[in-house]
């Protein structure tokens, strides 16, 4: 053997990992509770989400350490592994791995951090990256949106059945298979469906993060919302128009609706779960949308999320509609909420930062999907293209329509 193929083994680059997805969730005693979710890549490299919202970019090297920390190896047994793998010394690995751990631990129980300036890690802009499969998949369980069977006017018309619980389970299954870490459900209204406390055990039983997206009506009462808590859900958002009862009554079009809503909320703020208040901001509530605000501080909401129709406007309505987002964004702000664009509607046509960032759909679809009530599957809310059926189609046939697509775009 010459002298370089004896060299060679000491300078081929390292053999990345085999794809594959891991959970992690402290104790339930523990002090700071806090999730991670690492997806590995084809590469080697790594995407890691926190707490379903931070979302970091790994490099190799970096995605075998997050894997080391999930799995629970100590500094030693960490600085032995990737000290072999990659020839440096112990001590470099065992600083790399401390310095890796220390990031995570901050981004996971810390709020309203920015890990730009804190941390000095790079960042990557909203919907830039390839990934295998979307940070986030909407599944809307039912397009009905009361226990008359009002169906949801902004729903497709074709959608002529729902899933049952095991094919929803299917579902399920399939995302976490292909590495999706967080789900919402969604409608129409999630809580008419007598199984979705049972849905969202076995989503989190398969390791998802849940979400739920709902009027809160039905939360008012105690052994619907205690349901969800003992299920694992992990947030909860509730749409709550306006702070006066004959606005909100008005913009959803049913008398009594504010006062079932305002008692779910409630509930909610009392209960064991981070709680977003969305706030749709329409001609009809634009003039009251600080106080609105002010009012959500009051009852504890800690954070609200915002959208508009702005693309349905006028230009005149247009124009009243940002001005009122803005005081709402101020109203948060001076009332110390966080402020969420992403969570309500983060694919739609209702989203203001679509337009403000000037997103291409192609970028806006890129890390979301959305599940209709008969399993199609579209590249996001609002936009009828459908790429597949979960039931029907395989997760490799449903991402290349989805490359397709946004190619197209």
């Amino acid at each position: 053997m010459s002298l370089l193929e004896k060299l060679k083994p000491w300078f081929a680059p390292v053999k990345p990992l085999s794809r594959e997805i891991l959970h992690y969730q402290t104790p339930p005693d523990a002090a700071l509770q806090y999730r991670l979710h690492l997806r590995v890549e084809k590469d080697g490299r790594g995407l890691l989400v926190i707490n379903a919202a931070t979302v970091l970019h790994l490099n190799q090297t970096a995605t075998e350490y997050a894997r080391l920390l999930i799995q629970g190896a100590d500094e030693e047994e960490a600085a032995r592994t990737m000290a072999r793998r990659y020839r440096v010394s112990r001590a470099i690995a065992r600083a790399d791995y401390r310095r890796l751990h220390d990031h995570i631990f901050t981004l996971s129980t810390s709020t309203d951090l920015c890990p730009v300036t804190y941390l000095d890690l790079e960042r990557v802009e909203p919907f830039s990256a390839e990934t295998s499969a979307p940070y986030r998949v909407d599944l809307a369980l039912t397009y009905r949106m009361d226990e008359a069977g009002t169906l949801d006017p902004e729903a497709r018309r074709r959608v002529d059945r729902e899933l049952t619980t095991e094919e929803w389970q299917q579902v399920l299954r399939t995302l976490w298979e292909v590495g999706v870490p967080h789900v919402c459900f969604t409608g129409g209204e999630p809580t008419l469906r007598d199984d979705l406390v049972e849905l969202v055990r076995y989503a989190e039983e398969q390791g998802l993060v849940t979400g739920l997206l709902t009027d809160g009506r039905r939360l008012r009462e105690r052994e619907v919302l205690d349901g969800l808590l003992l299920a694992g859900l992990d947030h909860l958002q509730i749409t709550l128009a306006s702070h006066r009862p004959e606005v909100h009554d008005g913009i959803v079009g049913r008398a009594g609706a504010w006062e079932e809503a305002e008692a779910g909320l409630r509930n909610a703020l009392a209960g064991d779960i981070y709680v977003v208040v969305h706030v749709v901001v329409t001609p009809a509530n634009a003039d009251s949308v600080a106080e609105t605000v002010a009012y959500l501080a009051e009852l504890g909401v800690p954070a609200v999320a915002l959208s508009s129709p702005l693309r349905a406007a006028s230009e005149e309505e247009r124009l009243r509609l940002q001005s009122a987002l803005e005081e709402a964004q101020e109203a948060i702000h001076e009332h110390g909420l966080t402020l969420i664009w992403d969570l309500a509607a983060p694919y739609s046509h209702v989203n203001p930062v679509e337009m403000e960032a000037d997103l291409s759909p192609e970028q806006v679809m890129r890390q979301h999907l959305y599940v209709e009530p008969d399993g199609d599957v579209l590249p996001a809310q609002g936009y009828n293209v459908v790429l597949g059926n979960l039931l029907r189609d395989s997760w490799e046939a449903i991402s290349a329509r989805r490359t397709t697509c946004m190619t197209a775009s």
